[in-house]
Formats: C-alpha cells, structure tokens, sequence
C-alpha cells in the first residue's frame, strides 16, 4: 500500500499516480467532497471484488459510478430522461447528488451487463474531476464498513476496514453525511436515501 498526502489536492503527478493504480487494477482510498471512497477502475474485476471483500459488503449490492461529465454518463449508455436533466442543471450537481436512472442494454459496457440501472454522482471537487478526465468514470463508494457509519479521518476509516487499499490520498478529512440518492426512473423522482441535499430543496427539481 502507496500512502500519498493529497497537498495541493490538483497535482499532475498525484492525478497520474492514482489513475496508473487504478488501470493497474488497484483500489484508491481517497477524500470526496463528502465522505471518503474507495475506488476502482469498472473494468477491472479483480479490483471491484477487492473493493467490495474491503467494505465486506455483499456481492449483490451494486455500486454507483462517478462521472465527470454528461458526455462519461452517456458514453456508458445512461438513459438521460428529463428528470435527470433537470437535476443535473440544479445547484447540487456537480456536488452532494446521486441520481439513479436507467440504462440501454445495448449501449453499455461489459461491466454494465445485467444491470437496468445505474446510480451516478458527479462530485465538486476539482482534483476528482481531473482524475475521473484520466481514468474515466469510476466505481466509488464511501470507505466503510458495509453497515457501519462513515468516519471523517483518515485513520479511523481504514481501520475499519477489512484490510489495506493499494493507495492512500489523504491531506483532509471529510464529512459523515453521503450524498443524496434520486431515483429518476420514478415519475416523480423518488429519493431513496436522504443525505447532504434536503428533500425540501430538490422539491422544485421534481415538478
């Protein structure tokens, strides 16, 4: 396991050291702009297995993605309905937002297969966002325990869980509150897990 204080959280090198670990097959631990994740590459079985034996979270649950941009959402063959544009234009995405919608078999990736749905999160973080333009989009959870409280430094997150990701990016700490989770295949949107966005504030983007 690589340990990397995060600094000036846009660096090059550090961006260019995540995404060769990631295409390596590697997990990444690393502060979003609002709980820690862990990381992996789509693609790459092995590590989407490491990351779920690491949370010891069951199989069956799927993880979200996070994009940089409409253009990654569609590339995997997001079904961007009116509802989704409508929340994808509010003040919380990029930000503390997760959006479930469907997806077109068809068009999606091998890694996507068997799935109808799929929940994605743009964050308002720049060196995310650098990172996800270099690696592409990725499967990021939050870096805990499954069932257990996430926890806002850096030490208490990894020692609850079960055993060591390939790389650290640390240099702050983080919030306990997820993000918010809008089902967009519902008319209206269905929020399916309350967060960092009040159910009171998304109330104008449902209509």
């Amino acid at each position: 396991m690589s340990k990397t204080s995060g600094g000036a959280m846009a660096n090059r090198t550090l961006i260019d050291q995540a995404a060769e670990c990631l295409d390596n097959g590697g997990v990444v631990f690393l502060p979003t702009d609002t709980v820690f994740g862990l990381a992996v590459r789509p693609d790459r079985p092995e590590a989407v297995a490491r990351l779920f034996a690491l949370k010891a979270r069951p199989a069956q649950r799927n993880l979200p993605v996070m994009v940089s941009s409409k253009a990654q959402l569609e590339a995997i063959g997001a079904e961007v309905n009116e509802r989704v544009e409508r929340l994808m234009n509010s003040p919380f995405c990029p930000g503390p937002l997760s959006i479930a919608l469907g997806l077109d078999r068809d068009a999606s990736p091998d890694w996507l297969a068997g799935r109808d749905e799929i929940a994605f999160r743009m964050p308002d973080d720049r060196f995310l966002l650098d990172l996800l333009d270099t690696a592409g989009p990725l499967l990021v959870t939050s870096a805990n325990r499954h069932g257990m409280g996430t926890l806002g430094s850096v030490e208490a997150a990894l020692a609850q869980l079960e055993g060591k990701p390939d790389m650290v990016i640390d240099g702050r700490e983080c919030g306990s509150v997820p993000s918010t989770l809008v089902n967009c295949r519902f008319a209206p949107p269905k929020i399916e897990r309350v967060g960092a966005v009040s159910p009171e504030a998304l109330e104008e983007y449902f209509n």
